[in-house]
């Protein structure tokens, strides 16, 4: 595994234009640029997105200008065997190590199953295990995420997600942006998700679905954020869901792809696209690792639409240390 240099020691030149975006505290008197949990339906479906998509092309990183395109077009891009044979090994080891710790399954960032005590997410993980910090680190990921995020990434957020063959259920419609914005106070859409499929994906184990292009338009969500929301929503998402209408046009317009492939591959997609799973119903079992890589003037600040900030193993702030004690 090729590891360069620790991704909190930010050295990369900013390439992007919109260095008056972020203010370095979230002032209560400026307008929230994405307003969502909202008391009543808006007079629109969805509202553009103001940020660009991508903001650092002519940063260093291992994306050539047509992954860029089309990331920027799809909202997402799919590399195929990005890691092979003895290090993907080792990465599925320790997954597997991981998830089989009876001391993590009731800590609060051990997530089970709606319906059994199956681990189905485990959080932290770059603060769990040295080689997932390596691979938090490592240049195919966090040189990926430079290229579009336009600077040197710090991790907002990891996690193992584990869909057991026949038990692992689905997961709403959603952008992930929607929930960092309301619930966690995250500014604006300068953050990527990179996810490395660790067991294969095929059509009948609940892959990853997209709606390609969807990353221009921000869907907002009716009804307030419920006192800890997070204890249900990952599990089940109910709360900042998009309206059936809004996905019924989007889809209309641009389709539904999910895409697959061999163990290995990773998945770059944009923090506001929207996706969703389904149930696994095969006896394969998916799992994958994930890394939410955020520009450090994006860090998260008071929430938008939540009485309170959720529990730090879902939001990081850079260079912040955490322990499994933590609340």
């Amino acid at each position: 595994m090729t590891v360069k240099k620790p991704i909190f020691q930010t050295q990369a030149q900013k390439q992007y234009s919109e260095m008056n975006d972020l203010p370095s505290a979230q002032p209560t008197a400026v307008k929230d640029p994405y307003p969502s949990r909202l008391a009543s339906p808006p007079d629109s479906l969805w509202i553009e997105r103001q940020d660009a998509v991508v903001k650092g092309r002519e940063l260093s990183g291992p994306l050539s200008q047509a992954q860029l395109d089309e990331f920027e077009r799809k909202g997402f891009l799919f590399i195929p065997n990005l890691i092979k044979g003895d290090e993907l090994k080792a990465l599925r080891d320790e997954m597997d190590a991981m998830m089989s710790r009876d001391e993590f399954r009731n800590k609060a960032f051990s997530i089970t199953e709606p319906e059994s005590q199956e681990i189905r997410s485990l959080f932290a993980v770059h603060f769990l295990s040295e080689r997932f910090k390596a691979l938090a680190e490592d240049e195919r990921l966090a040189g990926a995420a430079r290229q579009i995020i336009g600077d040197d990434p710090y991790v907002h957020q990891s996690r193992i997600n584990y869909k057991p063959g026949f038990a692992g259920k689905g997961f709403n419609w959603h952008s992930d942006f929607e929930t960092w914005h309301t619930e966690d106070g995250m500014p604006r859409m300068h953050a990527v998700s990179a996810s490395l499929i660790l067991t294969d994906n095929h059509e009948f184990n609940g892959p990853l679905m997209l709606i390609p292009g969807s990353q221009e338009k921000f869907v907002q969500c009716i009804g307030e954020t419920p006192e800890d929301n997070h204890k249900s929503s990952l599990k089940a998402q109910e709360v900042g869901v998009p309206s059936p209408e809004a996905l019924t046009e989007l889809v209309r317009e641009h389709g539904i792809e999910a895409p697959k492939g061999e163990a290995g591959g990773l998945l770059l997609f944009d923090c506001n696209v929207l996706h969703a799973s389904n149930a696994n119903l095969s006896p394969d079992p998916r799992s994958n690792v994930f890394f939410v890589f955020n520009r450090p003037d994006n860090r998260c600040h008071k929430p938008y639409a939540a009485k309170k900030e959720r529990p730090k193993f879902l939001a990081h702030q850079p260079g912040e240390q955490w322990s499994v004690d933590a609340p």
